[in-house]
């Protein structure tokens, strides 16, 4: 049986950035470019009217930025994943963009085949918060608070294990990992990971690493 390939959104400011995207999906049977946005009110217009899968969010963007239009486009039931395209070196925006409702990020220097199996990541329902440098910014940038952070998020109802288990997820590891230095299975780990999604009403492993953060369980 075929499978319909995921339909991508792509928000940068930048052409070649877009047209570099844009040309090397044209081979790739299982991506398909939706459309292309240049500002971010565009990509919020583009997301309602299209309703891709996945947008690819660039940051600094003229006129409304990409962490407001990533708070627009994943408001509501059904709405698509976004990974924020960002630069490590000078982006101060990544945790503002994670707490707005990405699922994760990608920053431009990267190979373009990693950034095209990040987006597979994403579209599948999983969250780009391990590999090394997705974990070098997560662990910059979450740190950081922000002048009107909330309160710290209860977590009553919360086991003690599941306080573990939360605690490596907010440091980047993966089920496998988690379940490796817990000496559990690595079907009891997602379990444990599940429970938590539920609990704690998160969307995906970046808000349960927000969450680990917020909480103090990952100074």
């Amino acid at each position: 049986m075929s499978t319909a390939p995921i339909r991508v959104l792509l928000v940068d400011d930048q052409p070649l950035v877009r047209a570099g995207l844009r040309v090397l999906m044209a081979d790739t049977p299982d991506l398909d470019v939706a459309g292309e946005a240049g500002t971010g009110t565009e990509a919020v217009a583009l997301a309602r009217d299209l309703g891709p899968d996945v947008v690819v969010m660039d940051v600094r963007m003229p006129g409304m930025d990409g962490i407001e239009a990533t708070r627009i486009v994943t408001a509501g039931s059904g709405a698509p994943r976004v990974l924020v395209l960002t630069t490590f070196d000078d982006d101060e925006y990544v945790y503002g963009a994670l707490r707005s409702g990405a699922s994760g990020f990608l920053v431009k220097d990267m190979a373009l085949d990693d950034i095209l199996a990040a987006i597979r990541v994403v579209a599948s329902g999983d969250a780009l918060i391990a590999p090394g440098v997705t974990r070098r910014l997560i662990e910059e940038f979450a740190a950081r608070p922000e002048p009107t952070r909330p309160p710290p998020r209860d977590l009553d109802g919360v086991t003690e294990r599941e306080r573990e288990v939360l605690t490596l997820v907010g440091r980047g590891l993966s089920n496998g990992e988690i379940a490796e230095r817990l000496h559990i299975s690595a079907a009891t780990a997602k379990a444990h990971v599940a429970r938590l999604f539920s609990k704690l009403n998160a969307r995906d492993r970046v808000q349960l690493v927000i969450l680990a953060y917020e909480t103090g369980l990952v100074p």
